[in-house]
């Protein structure tokens, strides 16, 4: 059985730690949406240029 990459290890990282804030924030008494969404933009640049057009 060969191991987990380390991106994929960082994803999940990531993903367990968004997923225990919100659960700390839900039991302090605030509103958070159950929905876990993926990120906006895939890359940084792909949401500079998307914020720099609103202006």
């Amino acid at each position: 059985m060969s191991s987990p990459s380390l991106k994929a290890k960082k994803a999940y990282f990531a993903k367990v730690c968004r997923r225990n804030y919100a659960a700390s924030l839900r039991l302090e008494g605030f509103d958070v949406p159950r929905k876990t969404s993926e990120p906006r933009f895939s890359s940084k640049e792909e949401a500079v240029r998307f914020h720099s057009r609103q202006r």
